[in-house]
């Protein structure tokens, strides 16, 4: 997998966990995330960091947290409620806010209903976005221009709203692309996304 090669070759440690909720694992631990966004896959994400961190050759005070789609809103939601743990976050092609997601992504309006409920309020509970004001950590926004899963504005209410709230925050956008720029995605920009990547991360993960 090219990502966690690149990172590491650069020198960093990579953690990259399956929490409940994601694939491979049966029926069962992917369903578990059904209306529960935001608690057992943040307590299985943390415990992953947490075991990894237990080894000597890991440095718990330079821990970066980065992630795309579903890896992007949880990053967007660790760096406002974890953000002690982290010293930069870099939240790529995310869901932000689910109230316009709903209306706009190309994976139908009955994702939403499916996995948050169809209530406003709860919507806006589990948006990272509603929690920008929290977030202190320097953050960088990456979105692809033509993403019709995670559609841009996600990303430009995020950018606009850590920006207002006085974060060192950057906003990276690849013309062109769409939600798999960092599988299908012309070879110019995916390279032109690593060097990013490894230049945000050499910037804000300051090592002893």
């Amino acid at each position: 997998f090219d990502e966690a090669q690149v990172y590491a070759a650069a020198g960093y440690a990579v953690v990259l966990p399956n929490p409940r909720g994601s694939s491979g694992y049966g029926l069962a631990h992917g369903k578990a995330l059904v209306h529960a966004l935001t608690t057992i896959d943040v307590d299985d994400i943390l415990a992953t960091l947490d075991a990894a961190l237990a080894r000597p050759d890991c440095d718990a005070e330079t821990v970066g947290v980065m992630g795309g789609s579903y890896g992007g809103f949880m990053t967007s939601w660790l760096a406002a409620h974890h953000g002690d743990r982290f010293q930069a976050a870099w939240s790529e092609r995310a869901l932000n806010a689910w109230d316009s997601f709903a209306g706009s992504s190309d994976i139908g309006w009955f994702f939403t209903d499916c996995y948050v409920g169809d209530d406003p309020d709860e919507q806006r509970r589990v948006s990272p976005l509603t929690y920008a004001d929290r977030i202190r950590i320097p953050f960088a926004v990456v979105h692809s221009e033509q993403d019709l899963r995670c559609p841009f504005e996600q990303a430009q209410r995020m950018f606009v709203a850590l920006r207002r709230s006085g974060v060192d925050a950057e906003l990276l956008v690849f013309p062109g692309e769409g939600h798999e720029l960092t599988r299908s995605g012309k070879p110019r920009h995916r390279i032109q996304r690593f060097n990013a990547v490894l230049d945000w991360w050499s910037r804000h993960l300051k090592t002893r």
